[in-house]
C-alpha cells in the first residue's frame, strides 16, 4: 500500500511543479515548466527514498538537508550579475521553493504542499500585477509632477 502513497506523492509533485512552471514559462524564464517539474519531482523522490532508507532513525533529516544544499547550487547558477544589476533572484527562489514543495509531497504533507503552491502562485502572478499597477501609478504621477515645474 505504500507504493500507492508514493505514486500519489510524485503525481502531486508533478502537478504542483507544473503549476509554478507554467507561470515561469509564460514569463519567459530560463527555469520553466520542465525544469520546475523535474526539481519538484526529484525532491519528492529523494524524500520518499529517504523515508524508506531511514526507517525509525534520523537519516531522513540528513538526506533532506542535502537536497536543500544541492538545490542551492542550481539556484546559484540561475543568478546573473552584470552592470545593470542582479538578475534571476526570483528564478533562484522558485527553484529553491520547488524543492521544498517536492519534499513536502514526498513526506506526505499534501495540504502544506498545495497551500504553499497556491500562495506562491499568488506571489508570482498577483504581486507582479500589483507591482505593475504601482509602477504605472508612480510613473504617471512623476510625469505630472515634472510638467508642473
Amino acid at each position: 500500500m505504500d507504493w500507492l502513497s508514493d505514486i500519489f506523492s510524485i503525481a502531486l509533485a508533478v502537478v504542483l511543479g507544473a503549476a509554478i512552471g507554467i507561470e515561469r514559462e509564460f514569463s519567459g524564464k530560463a527555469a520553466g515548466l520542465r525544469t520546475n517539474i523535474l526539481i519538484c519531482l526529484g525532491a519528492a523522490v529523494f524524500t520518499i527514498i529517504s523515508k524508506r532508507m531511514a526507517g525509525e532513525n534520523d537519516s531522513l533529516t540528513r538526506i533532506a538537508a542535502q537536497v536543500v544544499t544541492g538545490v542551492g547550487f542550481l539556484g546559484a547558477g540561475a543568478i546573473i550579475q552584470d552592470r545593470a544589476g542582479v538578475h534571476g533572484l526570483t528564478t533562484a527562489a522558485t527553484i529553491w521553493f520547488m524543492a521544498c514543495i517536492g519534499m513536502a509531497c514526498g513526506a506526505g504533507l499534501y495540504e502544506l504542499a498545495v497551500i504553499s503552491t497556491l500562495l506562491a502562485i499568488f506571489v508570482l502572478i498577483g504581486l507582479r500585477l500589483i507591482h505593475r499597477s504601482l509602477r504605472h501609478y508612480i510613473e504617471k504621477h512623476r510625469l505630472k509632477d515634472d510638467s508642473d515645474e
